[in-house]
């Protein structure tokens, strides 16, 4: 059927014009419909309206120029296709990806898995899409009005006709989908979709992300007790805006650390140092004997704190200085080996023969060991000296230390051989350390026994601090009465064999195979039988006999004695509980060479139980006299160094005139 101008009714038409030297001027096509001509002046107007349809429709104008050119006008008709429904699924996929990407970033808390909401949510679309279609103008730039395009096929046609349709109907019909499928998302109603259910929240928002780098070896671990979990909520509210900070080793850093409520790694807001809440403070009786399980001084969440492994590290050494009165210049190598990254958290060196100036000896130990270590107590026997050095924030968690001394001499005002104990409990630990000096000669193993027997029967020890389990405490042997014992000295074992053959040996393995010398070890063979050290433990020797070296050399002694290389110097442990204590490194120092003797000492991992405050407490006390000469005289020495490299790198720059 055909309207008086000639147009097919419900056809879609594509009609182009070609003027020379002109330009197109509001040309627009029309889909289908009924085509109306209405004509003004010198020009004409044709017109095509169409009724509503399910698919798409466009009201398109044409302006043709005056009569005289309509016959260069070429109108083609074209069989009208029904347009191809949008891909509702593509888009509402594409929307669905951007609105999760979206609610991802505004929160982590909603969860959109039900499949049934994803099917409904398509569904709804779909229903959407049949509504009416919006009216859009055509883009004067389509291909189609091109001056070239006035012969174009039909499938030519149909494609502009399929590009009108996408680039200005499914354009804004996917910006209208989007926002009724985020309206649907966000449960809002929608003409004619299903019923749509509310949101589901999870019942507690997601637990945070622990941040512990601290160390759980010779580190400490600055915690928060389980009970303050809620600072980090306080301190926001009390004093605003919470910072964080990376490492509690890292103490020049961003400065204040508080993490999420994460029970490992919480941290104060103002300092590295455990908040205490006031409530705390009521509850503790500091320094009071407190019993109670949840904040005694030295109980179980004290030392989880600090030690995370219950595991502390401990030096010990021992040293016949020969009483020399010349020091080493340099402690370092000896207290601070290079082959381990980490101090320990306790030194405890024993001397025999000690140099005349005990004090001196200390101050030397304190400038080694530098502001983190404090001497927590020193005694002397004579010439046995024992110091021991702990980390100054542990000071506070040990007990009154108590001390003992045994001759072993016939004449008791002779004190050049004997022993020196020390001990003192550490949290719930008890500790023992006493250092030695045994009968010397070759052949006189029974007088050593002796020795032994004798230090083990006249140490009397603990004082007034509690034993730990008095049930397996004997009174005979004072090493029974305390978890961890440290046994060290010059116990003056030698070598049964000859100067010859023992050299023979040790050039022949001048490193650290020395299995063949220990066959011939007093100590080794009397510890075998049980004759002495009975219940103790020593580690593997690899290193070189430390006994008799002349001195400032490296060569064993070549007076006329050819007194023969021996083990004397040694360092044995035992424990109540098996595996408490861990032999880490056992070795010697063979750069010191003031005496004939070299410094042998031993690195041990301990384990330690948490304890009651029902014992003394030595209430942080140490040698601050000490401390403040030590500290003092490091940095007057390394201001000397500094200026001494300036100097020699002055006095190397030569002038030529």
């Amino acid at each position: 059927m055909s309207t008086p101008n000639g147009f097919p009714q419900h056809a879609g038409a594509c009609v182009t014009r070609s003027v020379e030297g002109g330009a197109v001027q509001d040309l627009q096509a029309k889909k289908a419909g009924k085509a109306t001509k209405k004509e003004a002046g010198g020009s004409g107007v044709i017109t095509f309206d169409d009724s509503p349809s399910v698919g798409t429709s466009l009201s398109e104008t044409l302006k043709l120029l005056p009569g005289e050119l309509k016959a260069n006008m070429k109108i083609k008709s074209v069989t009208p296709r029904p347009p191809r429904k949008p891909r509702l699924e593509r888009a509402a996929s594409l929307d669905e990806k951007s609105w999760r990407r979206w609610r991802r970033f505004r929160t982590s808390q909603e969860s959109l898995t039900d499949p049934n909401e994803t099917s409904s949510s398509n569904g709804s679309l779909q229903e959407a899409s049949l509504s009416p279609p919006v009216r859009a103008r055509a883009s004067p730039c389509h291909p189609c009005c091109q001056p070239n395009s006035l012969h174009s096929s039909p499938d030519a046609s149909e494609a502009s006709a399929k590009s009108k349709g996408g680039t200005s109907d499914l354009g804004k019909r996917a910006s209208e989908l989007s926002s009724a499928f985020g309206g649907l998302l966000r449960g809002k109603a929608f003409a004619g979709g299903k019923p749509r259910l509310s949101q589901i929240l999870p019942a507690r928002p997601a637990p945070p992300l622990g941040f512990n780098v601290a160390s759980h070896t010779l580190r400490t671990a600055n915690r928060i007790d389980a009970d303050c979990l809620d600072y980090r909520h306080y301190s926001q509210h009390k004093f605003g805006r919470v910072s964080s900070s990376l490492s509690d080793t890292r103490l020049h850093g961003s400065g204040m650390v508080c993490e999420s409520s994460s029970t490992g790694s919480m941290k104060s807001t103002f300092s590295l140092l455990a908040p205490i809440r006031s409530k705390d403070v009521r509850n503790r009786s500091y320094l009071g004997g407190s019993l109670l399980a949840s904040g005694a001084l030295l109980g179980a969440e004290e030392l989880s704190r600090y030690f995370p492994d219950r595991n502390i590290g401990i030096f010990v050494a021992t040293w016949n200085m020969q009483g020399q009165k010349e020091l080493p210049v340099n402690l370092d190598d000896f207290l601070l080996p290079t082959d381990h990254d980490y101090a320990q958290d306790m030194y405890v060196i024993g001397v025999q023969e000690g140099c005349p100036d005990r004090r001196e000896w200390e101050i030397r130990l304190q400038e080694t060991l530098g502001p983190h270590y404090v001497m927590l107590y020193s005694a002397a026997h004579g010439v046995l000296y024992m110091s021991i050095f702990i980390r100054r924030d542990l000071i506070w968690f040990c007990s009154e230390v108590e001390y003992a001394t045994v001759t072993t001499r016939i004449v008791s005002q002779i004190k050049t051989k004997g022993a020196l104990g020390i001990c003192f409990t550490f949290f719930g630990t008890s500790f023992l350390f006493i250092t030695s000096h045994f009968t010397s000669g070759d052949s006189k193993v029974n007088e050593r026994k002796q020795d032994y027997n004798k230090t083990i029967q006249a140490l009397t020890l603990p004082k007034n601090v509690p034993d730990t389990n008095p049930y397996k405490s004997s009174s005979n042997d004072v090493t029974t009465r305390f978890d961890e014992v440290f046994w060290f000295g010059d116990f003056n074992f030698r070598l049964n064999k000859d100067r010859e053959t023992v050299d023979s040996i040790l050039n022949q393995n001048p490193e650290t195979d020395v299995s063949k010398l220990l066959v011939y070890d007093q100590l080794t063979s009397e510890m075998s039988r049980g004759s002495i050290f009975k219940g103790f433990q020593e580690a593997d020797i690899k290193f070189r006999p430390s006994y008799k070296f002349d001195i400032g050399k490296d060569s064993y002694d070549t007076t006329s004695k050819q007194r023969t290389p021996s083990y004397t110097d040694r360092v044995v442990y035992r424990s109540r509980c098996r595996d408490d204590i861990r032999a880490v490194k056992y070795s010697s120092c063979p750069v010191i060479r003031t005496s004939d003797h070299r410094p042998v000492f031993a690195l041990f991992r301990v384990k330690v139980r948490p304890g009651r405050d029902n014992i003394p407490l030595a209430a942080g006390q140490f040698d601050r006299e000490l401390y403040l000469i030590g500290i003092k005289r490091r940095i007057t020495r390394e201001l000397q160094k500094r200026r001494e490299q300036k100097d020699q790198k002055s006095s190397s720059i030569c002038s030529i005139s």
